[in-house]
């Protein structure tokens, strides 16, 4: 279930890419590569759209 009607993250999502969101910063502050960390909060979120488009379009 979706955090809100115009967000397609359910909580674990939304925690997991905010605690990703956290470590890229503090990586980022000590000057390490952050890549690895940044395609993962990407495949999230684009699992997470591709599961609300394909609940949409099953609604219309």
């Amino acid at each position: 279930m979706p955090v809100s009607k115009h967000d397609p993250h359910n909580f674990r999502e939304l925690a997991e890419t905010v605690v990703l969101g956290f470590r890229i910063a503090r990586r980022q502050e000590r000057g390490k590569p952050t890549k690895a960390l940044e395609n993962r909060a990407d495949r999230i979120r684009a699992k997470a759209q591709e599961r609300e488009d394909a609940r949409a379009k099953g609604r219309k």
